[in-house]
Parts: C-alpha cells; structure tokens; sequence
C-alpha cells in the first residue's frame, strides 16, 4: 500500500514538473488578454445574427480561459448585450473547451498534433453548435421577455446560489460575483496599470478559480500514470467508436475544465487511450456538466439548450474518429511523445516553478482555513 501511495505522489509530481512553467505562461497571458480585451469589443461584434456573429464568438472565446460554468455569466452578459442565441451558443463551447492556459499545458503533457488539434476542432464544434441553435431555433428572443429572465434569473441564481452553494462546481465564488464586479469592470488607464490590473486578476481570482481544479486533474493522472498497467486501455477498449464513446460517457456529466482535463488525458493517453478518445474527453468534459447545463437551459430555452449539448456530442465524436484517422494517416503515435521522463531530467526552472505554483494555489486556502 505504501508503495502505491509513493508511486501515485511520484507520477503526480512528475505531471505538475511537465505543466507548471506552461501554466504559469498561460496565467501571465491570460492577465495580458484580460489587461486589454474589452467586454464591450466582445459584446459589440456579435448581435447581427449573422453567421459571422458565430466565427467571431467562437475566435473569441479560444484564448479566454474560463471554465463551463465560469463562462455563463459573461455568455449572459454579451446575450444581454444584444448577442444572438447562436453566437452565445458558440461562446459558451469554445471559452470553456481551451484558453490559453490550457493551450500551454497541452504542449507539455499531450505533443505538438494535439495542441494545434484542441483549440482548432474546439472552434470547429462550436461553429457547428452555432449554427445549429440558429437553424433550427430561429425564434428571435434578443428584444422579447425572455432577455429579462436572463438578466435576472441565470445570473443571479448562479451568483447567489449555485455559486455558494458550490453546485456550479467552481471553488469559491470565482465563476460568479467577480464576474460582474471585478471582472468586467472598468480597468485602469496606462499600459503599466492595465498590465497590473490583467496580472492581479490572472493570478489571483482566475488562478483560485481553476487551481484547485488543475491540482486535482494532477493527482487524478498520477492514480491513474501509478495504477494502470501498460497498454491496458489499448488492449481492452482499442482504437475504434468504443473508445470514444466510453470517454464521451464519462466526460459529459463531469465537472472538470479545460486544464484540469489535459493532464487527465496525457496519463490516459499514456496508457493506450486512442488520440481520438483523449480529444473527445478535452471536448466534452469542459464544455459540458450536469450543474450548468440547468443555466444554459434558462439562457437559451429548452430547444437551444437540446440543440447545444446534440451539438456537443456530435461533434466530439465525429472530431474524435477523424482524429484517430489523422494519426494513423501520418503514422504517429501519442504515447510515444507522452512518454514519462526521470524527474532528475527537469531542469531548476520546473522544480521553481511547480513549487510557485503550488504556494500560489494553497497559500489563500490555508489562510483561509487559518484565519477564517
């Protein structure tokens, strides 16, 4: 028993030396995006209703690393802002389904096919789930009472409830008041003050938002890097529609966001999980879960809603199976990339920058818990 313990801390730590620099640069980009894209630049490009409406939703959203139920309240926002039901669609699957945290850290677990894949076939999703909502829900609910119920129902009950009540899967409240408040207030003026005001924002509320989770997605690889044998999955699930459709089950209920999910699907892909079934869960599980679906049926109505999560699943599983042929057609394999190295090869750089990382997740909770 100790020694599983010991080999299940080894493989974790392992996975936080590979991901915490890229984390790291991922946060400090995110502060820059946050420092210098408006919420008004967002919410002024996509209420014409227009296919472009949902390219533009979909480009916007990539880098911004929001997690599935974080991202309501600014969806919420923009669809109050004059948005139309498939833009917001389109922004509420390819917000939470990359960012550019999550982007770093697939470099560094995954290899270079999977990080161009994950952001490109996440736009590609969510245009499809954009045009999906507005062909087949073409009902026009921009002027009509509806936008009424989403300015004072989703938000608030995400604010003051589900929020609180840790339902919407966030820790803290990171995914709910700051977001109309901190979030998208007015930031400072001069380049010096918006960097600071971007960085403060970066690695505190959105770091507190997604730390946690990105720490348990570590722990959870290394259960399954120590546990699972060698080419166990491979041998049992293969490389075909089974696979996927295994990862899509367990994805979508499941709360976990775009950069936990990566770590999760490197030990798994390192076990012999197909690339497609790995892509499949990256899709999936960020931009769906049980708790938010409830908001996102509020805020789109019952067939949107329906038309958004068909959407999801469609295009995961279609992504996934061209993915599976994309790697055989170059002859690649993920494992061999995703294979682990000795922790003496990391450098001073990643033992600095795992510990950082982790005194910046822990550090506010146990004063918390201390001082509380």
């Amino acid at each position: 028993m100790t020694n599983i313990v010991l080999n299940i801390i080894y493989e974790s730590w392992r996975v936080l030396l590979e991901s915490a620099p890229f984390m790291i640069f991922g946060f400090f980009v995110a502060g820059l995006l946050k420092a210098f894209v408006k919420p008004d630049f967002v919410s002024k490009n996509l209420g014409s209703g227009k296919t472009s409406d949902i390219v533009k939703a979909s480009l916007l959203g990539i880098p911004i690393p929001l997690c599935s139920c974080g991202v309501i309240p600014a969806a919420a926002q923009i669809k109050e802002q004059g948005a139309g039901k498939g833009a917001t669609a389109s922004f509420l699957i390819s917000t939470p389904e990359t960012g550019v945290d999550s982007i770093a850290v697939t470099w560094a677990l995954l290899d270079p096919v999977m990080t161009v894949l994950r952001p490109l076939t996440a736009f590609i999703s969510a245009i499809a789930a954009g045009i999906a909502v507005n062909f087949f829900d073409k009902k026009d609910t921009q002027k009509n009472v509806a936008m009424q119920e989403i300015k004072l129902g989703p938000v608030a009950d995400l604010d003051e409830g589900s929020c609180n009540s840790g339902d919407c899967g966030c820790s803290g409240c990171g995914c709910g008041h700051d977001e109309h408040g901190h979030s998208h207030g007015e930031s400072p003026k001069g380049v010096i003050p918006q960097i600071k005001y971007g960085l403060e924002y970066a690695f505190g509320e959105l770091l507190q938002d997604i730390g946690t989770w990105f720490i348990a997605g570590v722990i959870l690889a290394g259960i399954f890097s120590a546990l699972i044998p060698e080419g166990f999955i491979e041998n049992n699930l293969g490389d075909g529609f089974l696979s996927l459709l295994i990862m899509l089950v367990a994805a979508v209920p499941l709360y976990v966001c775009a950069t936990a999910s990566t770590p999760i699907a490197a030990a798994l892909a390192l076990k012999g999980l197909s690339p497609g079934a790995a892509l499949v869960f990256l899709l999936a599980g960020p931009a769906t879960n049980a708790a938010s679906f409830t908001v996102v049926t509020k805020m789109l109505g019952r067939k949107s809603a329906f038309i958004y999560l068909c959407s999801i699943i469609v295009s995961a599983l279609i992504l996934g199976m061209l993915t599976n042929w994309l790697y055989s057609l170059l002859g690649l394999d993920i494992s061999s990339w995703v294979n682990p190295a000795e922790i003496e090869t990391h450098g001073i750089l990643s033992v600095l920058s795992a510990v950082v990382l982790l005194a910046m997740i822990l550090y506010p909770k146990v004063k918390h818990l201390i001082f509380k």
